[in-house]
């Protein structure tokens, strides 16, 4: 059997970051991951991540500067591109108030400025534009540096082993793997749309009602002759005045020689990680051409080529950053984790590295485990946890309560946004 210090399991680009920050630290680490290098069943593939700082809340707008460091620090410089983005529609005065305590460069714009400096893009309302501290991050070669710098930080890291079950003891953890069994001081989770059938029963908490996975499925937009380069467009979310039609607010960013990518967000249908469709609803397909004719004048809306991926979320789209024992869990990450991960590494190694018989300190209280009302114990678990079922394989998952209907039958304007953060 094999020992080590710290098993990270999930090798998406959360684990990634936490194997990184513990090897760095000269810790024995054993990175885990299900799949093969760069599969697309998760949510951590792809050529585009937005990184921005836009938050009105310290916990987040600190962990991004954090993290933007780190992104800085990584060998790969093709990791990250800062090129500016931009907020409209709705006024975001708290992250303006946020930008200025922290002296990230910003200003506001009018729609008629912002569409002379982007004519590919349509504005209303206010414009908020980050000016040198945002831009995208390309996603499979994040992932793959970060893995890179754990490994020359001297962890193992192991892709297509699957993990079992994990139990808890007075000796820390022990892993059953689809290649033998593992012990270790402690577990990292991080295994994203898995996290309920993986974490419930070895904290025996039933997640699956708290941790909403759904197939998130924005597309890529080709621009049209006469319209600005792709590495000419910021990255843009546009939360909408008044009513509309569309089921969120928007997001999007170029992905260079694939076009520009744009997506609702948080609005998918349900699912099973296990039992994906990777099929667009095309309902909600249809109302992202519609947006993008109307928003985005620079793109042909005519033949959107789309992407899938998962989101799994909170019922408040806050993160989960927690431990139990020697357990720590790092999920619900709510479609607006990625440009936090190498941040997000270092709380999750720090919280890897208390003792595992005291209070979990090391991450903020807004990201703690027991906020979950969904997260109800009911019998058994880990010595020294709270007592779990688990969602069976293909069992129905409750919805984040909402007042707005489920994508599918979106058919009316909407007055309740899904904001993107």
């Amino acid at each position: 059997m094999q020992v080590v210090d710290h098993v990270v399991v999930g090798g998406g680009v959360m684990g990634s970051a936490a194997a990184w920050q513990l090897a760095a630290r000269g810790r024995d680490v054993l990175l885990l991951e299900r799949f093969e290098p760069g599969h697309v069943r998760g949510a951590s593939h792809g050529a585009s991540r937005i990184y921005r700082t836009t938050y009105d809340r310290p916990e987040y707008v600190d962990l991004a500067l954090e993290a933007l460091d780190l992104w800085r620090s990584l060998d790969d410089p093709s990791v990250l591109t800062l090129n500016g983005g931009v907020s409209h529609g709705v006024r975001h005065e708290g992250v303006a108030a946020s930008f200025a305590a922290r002296g990230v460069p910003h200003e506001w714009l009018t729609p008629a400025a912002a569409g002379e400096r982007w004519p590919g893009l349509r504005f209303e309302g206010s414009v908020l534009h980050e000016t040198s501290t945002a831009g995208r991050l390309h996603a499979d070669r994040a992932v793959a540096a970060l893995q890179g710098s754990a490994r020359s930080h001297g962890a193992d890291v192991r892709h297509e082993v699957q993990v079992h079950r994990v139990v808890a003891d007075g000796s820390g953890v022990l892993l059953e793997t689809s290649t033998g069994d593992v012990r270790a001081r402690s577990v990292v989770v991080a295994v994203g749309a898995w996290t309920a059938g993986l974490v419930g029963p070895l904290l025996g908490v039933d997640l699956a009602p708290a941790l909403v996975v759904t197939q998130e499925q924005p597309a890529h937009f080709a621009v049209l002759p006469g319209a600005p380069d792709e590495d000419a467009w910021p990255s843009f979310t546009h939360q909408p005045l008044g009513t509309y039609p569309w089921p969120s607010g928007t997001y999007g960013l170029a992905t260079p020689g694939e076009g520009i990518k744009v997506g609702f967000h948080g609005v998918g249908p349900v699912t099973d990680p296990d039992r994906r469709s990777f099929t667009p609803e095309p309902g909600q397909l249809a109302e992202l051409q519609r947006y993008a004719e109307l928003w985005l004048p620079g793109v042909d809306p005519s033949a959107p080529a789309p992407i899938s991926c998962t989101y799994t979320t909170t019922p408040d789209s806050d993160f989960v950053l927690d431990r139990r024992g020697p357990v720590v869990v790092a999920a619900g990450f709510s479609g607006h984790g990625f440009k936090f991960a190498p941040a997000i590494g270092r709380v999750l190694a720090d919280l890897a590295s208390e003792p595992v018989d005291a209070p979990a300190r090391a991450a903020d209280p807004a990201f703690a485990l027991a906020r979950l009302a969904g997260a109800r114990p009911t019998g058994g678990g880990a010595a020294g946890a709270r007592p779990a079922g688990a969602r069976p394989a293909g069992a129905a998952v409750r919805p984040v309560a909402s007042d707005r209907p489920p994508v599918s039958t979106v058919s009316t304007v909407s007055t309740v946004p899904q904001e993107i953060r």
